[in-house]
């Protein structure tokens, strides 16, 4: 409801960043957000919006920052691409591919040199996977057996560009990462129920002091790369394509297994969604309604 707000409202003007939207993807940040700690840390990319409210973020914080005002989480001089909230452990998101890999690897060193049982959460896309730096990570991760759950969500696209074109005929992204010496597993990300297992049985073995896990989770973004509109028209997916893997999202899969299990799901749901809409009334109104930075505070925090 927050992404799908968020696209209804870009076009009037007031939201000026790039804002790369993550409807479609809610199954594996869901489950997280139920599978680890407040204190723990995580890090994320240029599609980070799920990642940071599965945190425990501030919607409020976000929106602002997404409207470029002073209340924002960068005090709205990042915008969507760089949000933040260190009072629920979410360290970060980055625009640049795989920048945070490393970042949350160092987390994890930190907790691991603190003796803490502390895990982090390294999100990123399979586009990241093509970057040095996610080699290198992972292998310091390995040697030093750090408390890191690498999660790869996988829609199969970096841009307009699909595996095919990035990667070698049949390379697995989870077996170069079990090459490396970390543990793996490949889960539909589409299935919430599965995705909390396959997280869950992973936390429980890294706060042991098991080592590393890298989960490839299977997902599909709904709309454009960057944008609030839809980008079937450009060619580079077809609309089969589209309606097939838009048909597996996991909100209705839950739906459906809930119903199953004789849950009376309608009543649930029209309450979550009025108590979703309140909140977010009431968030995007202080986005609108706070000020925006004053000029004298251009410089301040800038360090490069």
């Amino acid at each position: 409801m927050v992404e799908e707000e968020i696209a209804t409202r870009y076009p009037k003007g007031s939201i000026r960043c790039p804002t790369h939207l993550s409807t479609g993807q809610e199954g594996v940040p869901a489950a997280i957000s139920l599978s680890i700690r407040e204190s723990d840390f995580a890090v994320s990319t240029h599609r980070g919006h799920a990642h940071y409210l599965a945190k425990g973020g501030s919607l409020k914080s976000m929106l602002a920052e997404i409207y470029g005002k002073s209340t924002g989480c960068s005090r709205g001089r990042g915008g969507s691409m760089h949000l933040i909230d260190p009072s629920v452990g979410f360290m970060g998101t980055s625009a640049i591919v795989g920048n945070s890999i490393p970042l949350g690897v160092g987390l994890a060193l930190s907790a691991q040199l603190r003796g803490t049982d502390q895990i982090s959460c390294v999100f990123f896309g399979d586009g990241a996977t093509e970057e040095g730096v996610y080699y290198e990570s992972m292998n310091f991760a390995a040697v030093r057996k750090l408390p890191v759950l690498f999660i790869c969500e996988n829609n199969l696209y970096s841009v307009y560009s699909p595996l095919s074109v990035r990667q070698p005929e049949g390379r697995s992204i989870t077996k170069v990462a079990s090459a490396i010496g970390l543990k793996t597993h490949s889960e539909d990300g589409n299935n919430a129920f599965g995705c909390y297992q396959a997280i869950s049985s992973a936390v429980a073995d890294m706060r042991s002091g098991g080592g590393p896990w890298l989960i490839e989770f299977a997902v599909y973004r709904w709309r454009e790369h960057c944008g609030p509109f839809f980008d079937n028209e450009l060619g580079y997916r077809t609309v089969s394509e589209y309606e097939s893997c838009r048909a597996l999202e996991p909100i209705g899969q839950m739906r459906v297994a809930l119903e199953k299990a004789n849950v009376n799901i309608s009543a649930i749901e029209a309450q979550l969604i009025n108590e979703i809409r309140a909140e977010l009334d009431e968030a995007f109104a202080f986005a609108e309604n706070s000020p925006f930075p004053s000029q004298n505070e251009a410089f301040t925090g800038e360090y490069a």
